[in-house]
């Protein structure tokens, strides 16, 4: 009988075939992936090639350049893959232990706080933290950078039900420690004809313009995955960074409503929020580890998790030093 050539019969497929492969598909150029790889063309073209025959399928067609079927469903699969790789190394990196005297944490923008971001300092320079980094990143790149080893702690926000937990990023190993709540506004000009409300539904605001910034606040696609029966609102603008304050003057402008954690309206005359009554959402920050680590890191979520008074987040990326 002749042998089944199916993957599960096969040798583990060699991970750099599945890199270079993922090149191809992201960039849709031979030449553009062997570029980012730092490989010759022809080297890009014999590993795909490689990878084809180690699976008995064709994955890439050539002209143009783009996933077959078969491809596609790799596709599916390639980054969790590669990022499981990754954060395999990065455990076995932990375990080594040491002390290098560097410390990176990654943080979403509504978590960044000036508490948040004083705690951070003021930890490290007691750990004797020699070059510290902060970044403002996105809730998965966060979530990844952990993962990987590349962030020794992360903060991550989201909206959920009061009485539910927040959705972790779709990311293995990580450990949730929650920091800290804070109620829901919808925010939006003092001029706005909903403005003089003493509290919104959600359901109410099914025909008002909404500015989508998943980089920023939820996305609005995700809030009926929260919510269940969420109304679907419309998007009048999306903005596509991760900076606060230009998210804010974008709602201070009249663009259209969007939600936000109480406290990041504090101080403004140009916006007020009005508490989202239906469904009761709340605003959730959590420190995102591994196991293992600096200790440094213990000291970070024992500080940050201390009960504190809101403060106004900082929209933008910092690489402070101590």
């Amino acid at each position: 009988m002749a042998s089944d050539s199916s993957i599960s019969d096969a040798d583990p497929v060699d991970p750099r075939l599945l890199k270079t492969f993922s090149a191809v598909i992201t960039h849709g150029s031979f030449s553009d992936a062997a570029r980012e790889l730092g490989y010759t063309q022809s080297a890009v073209s014999q590993q795909i090639a490689s990878l084809e025959g180690e699976l008995g399928v064709e994955l890439v067609r050539r002209r143009p350049v783009g996933p077959t079927e078969a491809g596609t469903r790799l596709m599916d699969h390639v980054a969790s893959i590669l990022l499981r790789i990754d954060a395999a190394r990065a455990e076995v990196q932990r375990v080594k232990g040491g002390t290098t005297g560097r410390l990176t944490v990654g943080i979403c923008p509504l978590a960044a706080t000036a508490h948040a971001l004083r705690i951070i300092g003021e930890v490290a320079r007691r750990a004797g933290v020699h070059e510290l980094t902060v970044r403002t990143l996105p809730r998965q790149a966060v979530a990844e950078g952990v993962a990987t080893g590349e962030l020794d702690l992360g903060l991550v926000d989201g909206f959920a039900l009061s009485d539910d937990p927040l959705r972790p990023p779709r990311v293995a190993g990580l450990h949730g420690v929650p920091v800290c709540r804070e109620p829901v506004v919808v925010a939006l000009p003092p001029h706005h004809p909903l403005a003089h409300r003493t509290g919104l539904r959600l359901a109410d605001l099914i025909d008002a313009r909404w500015i989508d910034a998943p980089g920023v606040s939820a996305p609005l696609a995700d809030l009926s995955a929260v919510v269940g029966d969420s109304p679907h609102l419309r998007v009048a603008l999306r903005y596509d960074g991760h900076d606060v304050r230009t998210y804010t003057e974008l709602l201070a402008g009249g663009q259209g409503l969007g939600l936000l954690p109480r406290f990041a309206l504090a101080g403004r005359q140009d916006l007020v929020g009005i508490p989202l009554t239906q469904p009761e959402l709340s605003h959730r920050v959590e420190a995102l580890r591994v196991t293992g680590g600096p200790p440094v890191v213990d000291d970070l979520v024992a500080s940050l998790t201390e009960p504190v008074e809101p403060v106004e987040p900082v929209g933008t990326e910092i690489q402070p030093r101590s």
